[in-house]
């Protein structure tokens, strides 16, 4: 392997221009934090467009002189914490978010005989058909490293603390800086709120919205191009009308098949969202269905049945993208408000052509979004519920007498139940 393509190893798919992945590895027993920062280069499409260009820089910064300023999300369930920050040597202003999220469980890592393995990394040449196959020797829970703290034995059960070998006790982090408004927003936790979007309020508000104010697309551009990345794809299919570019997501380690996370990102520009689509996109959409199952199967040893493939509404970007993650891993943003299943979107426009442009979709935005300010304009009560209704005097004769009626109900099983203890007695 060439020192150039072991120097991209690292990367993870960055969710905008300036998102970097910082993974800490052990190596001769030292913690070391490796940082891959590539240089974008802007590309002419996305310099006639009215998106602003956040850096033309490469930004280079130490973890370990990160300063926190406050914690934004610490989810339990994910066993993740988003914190906000700077990095005092290179900026006192630039906000910098830092998310550390402890690793899903290998099920070679509970192993009790053999633990090397040959594992085929996500980072095999341009076409990404033909991954690199290397043999990895890991650590296993039960063995002589595992240190064991007793904390109690109860008849069957047992409690105790335990700290793994080191190779078993890493920690995925991941570095966005500098970090906007919008990301601060996206990574902390605040209230939730659902918007049925009507056709007519997507042309009057979300449009209007999305295209003044969406994120740069410059990286995915990049991706398209083949100007970054090109090591991490896992499947393309070049046709401008019906391809896309399959690789991994940035929340995935690109090698862990439990936890296996996965984009199909369209090579046609002009379809922003799910909105966008109708009966002429079909082809497209059928092709991802088909061709990212088959790659899938080959590559990971996943069949079609075990697979989740959704879109989301709203996106993260606005770049048709399909989501793709095995049934059995509860990874974010599958839940019913965020999420179409491919097989339904698919059903839906060969039902009616033109679905989505007619259809009310209902979509969520957070506490302190400006598009949740829009829509407040427009629809009372989103945030606040509403009054209760004055009850008149008729209601609380009604309301009287219905209460009359249960106390009389209930005394008459208080005395059925009571005849039905002296019975037994009896």
């Amino acid at each position: 392997m060439s020192e150039a393509i072991k120097r991209k190893y690292l990367q993870k798919m960055p969710e905008q221009t300036l998102i970097k992945e910082a993974e800490t590895s052990t190596e001769n027993g030292k913690s070391v934090d490796k940082v891959e920062m590539p240089v974008k280069e802007k590309t002419k499409e996305a310099s006639s467009s009215s998106e602003p260009d956040e850096t033309k820089q490469t930004v280079k910064y130490d973890l370990n002189k990160f300063h926190l300023q406050r914690i934004l999300n610490n989810n339990t369930r994910n066993k993740s914490i988003a914190i906000l920050g700077t990095f005092p040597d290179i900026s006192a202003t630039d906000n910098a978010i830092v998310i550390f999220e402890k690793q899903a469980f290998r099920e070679s890592d509970v192993s009790t005989t053999n633990t090397t393995k040959e594992e085929t990394v996500d980072n095999g040449g341009e076409s990404g058909e033909n991954g690199i196959t290397k043999k990895e020797s890991r650590g296993s829970y039960f063995g002589n490293d595992l240190k064991v703290q007793t904390e109690f034995i109860n008849n069957v059960y047992g409690s105790y603390q335990c700290t793994p070998p080191a190779e078993l006790n890493g920690v995925k982090v991941t570095v966005v800086y500098p970090a906007t408004d919008k990301h601060i927003e996206k990574y902390s936790i605040c209230q939730k709120y659902v918007i049925n979007e009507t056709p007519e309020y997507y042309k009057d508000i979300t449009l209007p919205y999305i295209t003044s104010s969406q994120f740069s697309l410059e990286w995915v551009y990049n991706i398209l191009e083949h100007k970054q990345e090109t090591e991490r794809i896992i499947y393309e299919d070049p046709d401008p009308e019906n391809g896309f570019i399959l690789l991994p997501d940035l929340k995935w380690d690109g090698h862990n098949v439990e936890t296996l996370y996965v984009l199909a990102i369209t090579h046609k520009h002009d379809i922003k969202s799910l909105r966008d689509l109708k009966a002429s996109h079909l082809p497209l959409l059928r092709n991802i269905r088909s061709r990212t199952a088959e790659a899938v199967e080959k590559r990971y040893g996943l069949a079609a049945s075990q697979l989740r493939m959704y879109l989301h509404y709203q996106p993260s970007f606005y770049h048709l993208h399909v989501h793709i993650n095995p049934v059995r891993n509860d990874a974010p943003g599958i839940w019913c408000e965020k999420s179409h299943m491919l097989d339904t979107v698919i059903n839906n426009l060969e039902l009616m052509p033109d679905y989505y442009e007619r259809a009310t979709l209902p979509f969520v935005l957070y506490e302190g979004n400006k598009l949740l300010e829009l829509y407040e304009a427009k629809i009372s009560n989103i945030r606040k519920a509403p009054k209760r209704l004055v009850v008149d005097s008729s209601d609380k004769e009604e309301d009287a007498e219905i209460a009359a009626k249960k106390q009389k109900l209930d005394g008459v099983d208080e005395s059925v139940n009571s005849a039905e203890v002296k019975v037994n007695e009896t």
